[in-house]
């Protein structure tokens, strides 16, 4: 029965692998959402996941626009004799139907993790072999979103390896985003727009400014690492298909300038806004850095556009992202150690982007502009004066005059 169990899955894989592709209309936008990893680790159970669900609606972050609470590693038990996979019954005693569709009733969705390998990263039942029925089994669940793992992954050919799990999430007639977690090690960049949602340019994410945290084998990315690592990369995303900077790491011991550098840079670079701090106990500093509509409204930009340095002075960078409608966002990073004196001539220096084709000539049109920390307005006709504290940013949203 098992023998013909695997054959039938084998054949669906076969007769549908040739003409699937991944469901359109998800994550039109970079996807938003919080994952268990960063502060929990293989730490979970069900009534963390019930509990952080009814925080975001609480704490006023799904309507801020986040919308996925995502289990990472370690949900795991074992496949039963049919090589179907299990939550673990003491931690998930529910089930994960139940979890799922209290997570629904709160208007939010779930999502979920599995490995390509035959391991996770956390030593459990990964997918190798089991893709077309564990898609199958997530879909029954009610699952919205799956993270794709890259451990225990020797011999296996990223490529196929992903677009094996594309296929099986199809063929189970679910739609859940598909986001790639493969570091980046064979640039799914270049070939993974039509495989998944969304694909990890770098390692792990580690919560510190501009450090490598080394683990051993392998090396976790402080925020400026991981920022200087997307060069070159902006051609390849877009509305559908995004570079993945990792999870957030804001309210995780940085400073409060910190995570509001870290919080502006993921919005301007277009990256999946993934939260991974506490919920439960997020102070409200941390908190209003997280749903700062201005910032998330350059994030959700509909365009889709990741923006590009256009300028460097010192310690100092400059960012522009074209927007929908006209607008553009300015971000100016402040990667050293002291405070830097702006005095910015709007005048002197025309913005044009060769990949959206659109520009912004400051001579010929005036823009509105709004401090989206401070709330301070200006315009574009006066020189920009401001004073830009070490590992922060100054983030303006600019709007032509009518």
């Amino acid at each position: 029965m098992k023998r013909s169990l695997t054959l039938l899955v084998l054949a669906a894989g076969i007769s549908t692998g040739a003409h699937a592709q991944k469901f359109d209309g998800l994550a039109a936008t970079p996807q938003m959402g919080w994952n268990s990893w960063n502060t929990f680790a293989c730490n979970i159970n069900e009534q963390l996941i019930r509990d952080t669900a009814d925080a975001m609606v609480k704490l006023g972050l799904k309507d801020a626009g986040y919308q996925y609470v995502n289990i990472d590693d370690c949900w795991h038990g074992k496949r039963d004799e049919r090589g179907v996979i299990q939550p673990d019954a003491e931690r998930f005693p529910s089930g994960m139907k139940a979890l799922a569709d209290y997570v629904h009733s709160k208007g939010l969705k779930l999502g979920i993790y599995s490995d390509a390998g035959a391991t996770t990263c956390g030593g459990r039942p990964g997918s190798r072999g089991h893709e077309y029925q564990d898609a199958i089994t997530y879909a029954a669940w009610g699952v919205d979103y799956v993270k794709y793992d890259w451990c225990d992954s020797k011999g296996l050919n990223s490529v196929g390896a992903y677009t094996t799990m594309r296929d099986a999430i199809r063929s189970a007639g679910r739609p859940m985003l598909f986001s790639m977690c493969e570091w980046g090690d064979s640039k799914p960049w270049e070939w993974a727009a039509g495989v998944g949602h969304s694909w990890r340019t770098t390692g792990d994410i580690y919560p510190c400014w501009d450090c490598e945290f080394s683990h051993g084998s392998w090396s976790s990315l402080g925020v400026l690492r991981i920022l200087d690592k997307q060069a070159g990369l902006r051609k390849y995303a877009g509305p559908g298909h995004w570079n993945d900077m990792d999870m957030l790491e804001v309210g995780m011991g940085m400073t409060e300038d910190e995570d509001r550098a870290h919080f502006a840079i993921w919005a301007m670079m277009a990256s999946p806004l993934i939260l991974g701090n506490d919920l439960r106990s997020m102070p409200e500093p941390t908190r209003r850095i997280l749903s700062n509509k201005d910032v998330i409204a350059v994030s959700q930009d509909k365009l889709g556009v990741q923006a590009w340095r256009f300028m460097a002075s010192g310690s100092l960078e400059y960012w522009a992202k074209p927007m929908a409608d006209g607008e553009w966002a300015l971000m100016v990073l402040n990667r050293g150690e002291h405070a830097v004196a702006l005095n910015y001539d709007w005048k002197a220096h025309q913005i044009s982007d060769d990949l959206s084709k659109r520009e912004a000539d400051f001579k010929k049109t005036t823009f509105n502009w709004i401090d989206v920390w401070s709330g301070k307005l200006g315009d574009t006709s006066k020189k920009l004066d401001a004073k830009i504290a070490p590992h922060s940013v100054l983030l303006l949203r600019l709007k032509a005059r009518g």
